[in-house]
């Protein structure tokens, strides 16, 4: 009986332990909401295995194309062949004719300098870089005939280049230079030191501020050529040496640096636009013009090669045989101004005038053009050939037509003393003197004259031709070498001829010179350009006299003359001699 109850006991015990473990637990409400099973947790997800950050991508260090030492500069250093017509004060023109020069890379993109007179007027440029056996093309970017400096730009990029040296400039500093003398293909290195800071810089071709003077041995060739230091930098820019006296001379770095933005921009600076040289004689001086950039002011007005640039408003150039005085009217003007320009066309010895930036240039005078009314038109329209003759002193000098045969030339002789030189030349002397139906010219020039008269005064002295002729009046006479005064006649007696008498003297007043022409045919009037373009005094005038006075006129009848000499003048153009000469 009492297992019975104990086995109940524990039955009831173990029913209420499951009831309560199915309603979450003792102690809670039994009327709760029932708990719904939990679900079971999923898988969790398999462990990630830790991996490295990528590696950062390595930025490449650019390479610099600067040359950094004196065994890398010829890399950098270029010869320049240019191409093209030129005409030569001395040989004449020359075609398709090449020179060779230097210069020098500046930037990798292919930048390079050089100077003016290597490369301004070529037809083409080619540039051969650091003794390359083929040429590259090249062009020019900008020029200053004034600094002798030029930027031109190499086909392509990826070159080499020099850098500008940073310190003091010097006397003493050890430089280099570098370039293609002589035409040759092989580099040449030569050493020296900064010999002077400053050096004089005018030239017949150039006129530059700043200039190194140095003893590293520079030949033709290496104009444009750089000046380095012993780690390749570029204190100047080779372009003249002294013949004979070991002295070298480079455009100073701050000056080349200066003026190359500007060209590299392609912008021409102190310019017109011509490759010149300056030349000077008694009888003319100016800027001889060896080529012409093409689109220039200068080539705009018409300036040719062997055209010889006189005057820039009203300023005779090259006097002193150098550019100064042509290169200081440039700087004192912009590069858009218009200026007036006179010039010699020497081959055709025409006088020409006009304007850069404004009208072209065209004859100054002729009197061809102010008489072809007034003479008969009788005889041929022009003569067929002239030639240049000269004194016996070979003091003065005209060009004459080959028609006027008889001619005479010799001392001018007043008061059986010789006062100067004169040349007479007609058909016929007695007919030209004594008739007015007969051309001719009476030619002279004197020292003495020169002090006691100006020209108004010496023409009141003259013969008066106003009871034969009709008297046109006094007039203002002006040409690029000599000015002023002539006295016109026309219609003279039954001829209808014409006769001018010229009275001019430099601008030193040194001489008088009086030209007297008398004008029958149309073909007198072309010989009369010719005459007016060509008479010079161009040696010593012969003098005897001690006392002029103030006397009249030398009838032709006191002439005591010379033989004449005909052909080509005995005193020519010749460029002034200077120490400077192009490297």
């Amino acid at each position: 009986m009492k297992k019975k109850s104990l086995y109940w006991s524990s039955v009831i015990w173990i029913a209420l332990l499951l009831a309560s473990l199915a309603c979450g637990g003792g102690g809670e409400d039994p009327t709760a909401t029932p708990v719904p099973p939990t679900v079971a947790p999923t898988k969790p997800p398999a462990k990630q295995t830790a991996t490295e950050p990528p590696a950062p991508t390595e930025i490449p260090v650019p390479v610099s194309l600067a040359v950094t030492s004196l065994q890398d500069v010829k890399s950098a250093v270029i010869q320049i062949e240019a191409q093209g017509s030129f005409v030569d004060p001395q040989v004449g023109l020359q075609l398709n004719t090449a020179g060779r020069g230097s210069g020098f890379i500046i930037d990798e993109s292919g930048i390079a300098v050089t100077n003016n007179h290597v490369v301004t007027g070529a037809a083409l440029l080619k540039v051969w870089v650091g003794g390359e056996s083929e040429p590259r093309n090249a062009r020019l970017l900008g020029a200053s005939e004034c600094s002798d400096l030029a930027v031109i730009d190499l086909e392509g990029d990826g070159y080499p280049y020099l850098e500008w040296h940073e310190g003091a400039v010097s006397v003493g500093l050890d430089v280099y230079a570098a370039g293609f003398p002589l035409g040759d293909p092989e580099f040449t290195l030569t050493r020296g030191i900064i010999s002077k800071e400053r050096a004089d810089g005018e030239t017949d071709w150039a006129s530059v501020d700043a200039v190194v003077e140095h003893d590293a041995i520079i030949n033709p060739g290496n104009s444009g050529g750089p000046l380095v230091t012993g780690d390749g930098r570029v204190v100047g820019v080779n372009y003249a040496s002294a013949a004979g006296y070991n002295q070298y001379f480079a455009i100073a770095r701050d000056e080349a640096l200066e003026m190359i933005g500007q060209l590299q921009g392609g912008e021409d600076v102190t310019s017109i636009g011509v490759n010149g040289i300056a030349v000077y004689d008694e009888a003319v001086s100016g800027i001889w013009v060896s080529s012409v950039k093409s689109g220039s002011p200068a080539d705009e007005a018409g300036v040719q090669g062997g055209d010889i640039i006189t005057m820039i408003e009203g300023f005779l150039l090259a006097t002193d045989g150098t550019m100064a005085d042509y290169c200081d009217i440039l700087r004192s003007h912009g590069p858009d101004d218009t200026l007036s320009i006179e010039v010699l066309r020497y081959d055709t010895e025409e006088w020409l005038a006009g304007q850069l930036n404004g009208r072209p240039l065209e004859q100054t005078f002729s009197f061809a053009q102010e008489l072809s009314g007034e003479v008969e038109h009788l005889g041929e329209p022009s003569y067929t050939g002239y030639s240049v003759v000269t004194d016996e002193y070979g003091a003065i000098e005209v060009e004459i037509p080959d028609a006027w045969t008889d001619y005479n030339g010799g001392a001018w002789v007043r008061d059986e003393l010789i006062i100067g030189s004169a040349i007479s030349a007609s058909p016929n002397l007695d007919d030209f003197w004594n008739t007015f139906s007969t051309p001719g010219i009476w030619f002279s020039a004197s020292e003495e004259y020169g002090q006691y008269y100006d020209a108004g005064g010496f023409l009141d002295t003259l013969t008066d031709y106003s009871d034969s002729c009709i008297y046109e009046g006094r007039f203002k006479y002006e040409d690029p070498a000599y000015s002023g005064l002539y006295d016109l006649y026309s219609d003279c007696s039954d001829a209808g001829s014409n006769i001018i008498n010229i009275v001019a003297s430099p601008p030193d007043n040194a001489f008088i010179i009086w030209v007297q022409t008398q004008i029958v045919t149309e073909a007198d009037l072309d010989a009369l350009d010719h005459i007016l373009d060509s008479f010079y005094v161009v040696g010593e005038l012969p003098s005897e006299a001690s006392d002029t006075g103030g006397g009249g006129g030398v009838p032709a009848g006191t002439l005591d003359m010379g033989e004449i000499v005909i052909g080509e003048p005995v005193a020519g153009l010749v460029m002034e001699a200077h120490d400077h000469v192009w490297a």
